[in-house]
């Protein structure tokens, strides 16, 4: 058995923690500008390598999962899909799905967007947002095809996780979409783009390209939505954002999706939201079916600690995170070399390598997915066991979404955090 720290169980997640320490993350400008480091260098994909992360505190990494008592309370919607006054074959899709009963965010806000409103969506991941916002909104085509929505997500992953679930819900109904992200050829997306196109999906990044290169013109779009808002914005996309929706119509609907709310966040919705309904769904940090705990190397060989834990046929599908690419790169050919199946992501690979890479690991082709925080947020992985912090994360954001991956659809997942 591997060997944990642990202390008595709680029933809810730790708190909210502030940090101190040797981050080389500095605080956001004055005028709410993209966040900067030490090196004078944007956030984001732009990020490069860091230095030690935020002194932690380990004792929020240790937190057993907690059973389903029977007497708990159940969430009862207050709406169903069957009873969605939308398009008839939109709504066969949907029940076709097996969508059954709404989710908390689906429940309070389909309505909210059916009816125009603005909306503040403020839920964890793993909480079928994408649905919640993409329903409404393929309704909102179906009643007028010259309509046009533009949806930002801060990775290509989730750009195409969010195409792919579009793609489901539309299938028969002869609504088109183009992602638009990094990575791949433009021109290609270019070519896309000059025929109709009633969803266009993509990173800020790239849609500020083709919309440079006169390709992509925004003036009659007239509906937004910023998925994983507060991740933007860490990756310092805040100025994109403000031009991309600088050239948007004045009178426009917008829907903002974030997990955790910032004042920075706050004064981009008042900037941009007119008089938006704030939905709030967040219960708690963490999933109460994650078991967290770490595993303390004392002095033994963090590599061969690793391949231990590995070898346990209970880690059946582990994702695991490190802190920067090159990393990541050499844990995943050491592992490889000790016959572990695996595959990596991270931003030295291209397009088509990560996709691969991703397709192999959701599909059960191999074990292990070694990543950096790219595929930290949003990314919906079927059945991960195993959710492993082989170097530390950032903040104690970025790791209530790294285990945000395991424990999903009322599963028992497990998080472990190698701590010296």
């Amino acid at each position: 058995m591997y060997k944990t720290h642990s202390r008595p169980s709680r029933s809810s997640s730790p708190k909210r923690k502030s940090f101190s320490g040797g981050s080389k993350f500095r605080s956001r400008p004055k005028n709410g500008g993209s966040p900067r480091f030490s090196n004078g260098k944007r956030g984001g994909n732009r990020r490069g390598n860091f230095s030690k992360p935020s002194k932690l505190d380990i004792s929020t990494f240790i937190n057993k999962a907690v059973e389903t008592k029977q007497e708990e309370e159940k969430f009862v919607p207050d709406n169903s899909f069957a009873e969605l006054s939308i398009n008839t074959n939109l709504k066969n899709n949907i029940l076709e799905k097996n969508y059954k009963e709404m989710t908390p965010i689906q429940d309070k806000t389909i309505p909210l967007i059916l009816q125009g409103k603005d909306i503040v969506g403020l839920a964890n991941t793993g909480t079928g947002k994408t649905a919640a916002f993409l329903i409404p909104l393929i309704n909102k085509i179906l009643l007028d095809r010259d309509e046009q929505i533009i949806i930002l997500a801060p990775t290509r992953e989730l750009a195409i996780q969010i195409e792919e679930e579009l793609r489901s819900f539309t299938e028969n109904m002869r609504i088109f979409s183009t992602t638009c992200v990094g990575g791949t050829p433009i021109y290609k997306q270019i070519r896309k783009l000059q025929k109709p196109n009633q969803f266009i999906i993509g990173t800020p990044g790239r849609i500020m390209d083709l919309m440079k290169r006169n390709v992509l013109k925004l003036d009659n779009i007239k509906t937004i939505v910023l998925d994983e808002a507060d991740r933007m914005l860490d990756m310092g996309f805040i100025n994109d954002i403000r031009f991309i929706i600088s050239k948007m119509p004045k009178e426009r609907h917008t829907l903002f999706f974030s997990a955790t709310m910032s004042p920075v966040i706050e004064n981009l919705i008042t900037e941009f939201l007119e008089n938006p309904i704030n939905i709030s769904v967040k219960t708690q940090n963490t999933s109460k079916n994650i078991n967290q705990d770490v595993i303390k190397l004392e002095g033994r060989d963090k590599l061969k600690v690793l391949g231990e834990l590995l070898s346990n046929p209970e880690f059946s599908k582990v994702l695991i995170f490190g802190r920067t690419k090159h990393g990541v790169e050499r844990l995943s050919k050491k592992l490889f070399k000790q016959g572990f199946k695996t595959e990596s992501i991270h931003g030295n690979k291209n397009h088509e390598q990560r996709q691969r890479s991703l397709k192999k690991f959701k599909e059960d082709g191999v074990q292990t997915l070694i990543a950096t925080d790219i595929v930290a947020r949003g990314l919906d992985i079927n059945n991960v066991s195993h959710v492993i912090n082989y170097d530390l994360p950032e903040t104690y954001d970025d790791y209530i979404h790294r285990i945000g991956r395991t424990g999903r659809a009322s599963k028992t997942g497990t998080a472990l955090t190698f701590v010296d």
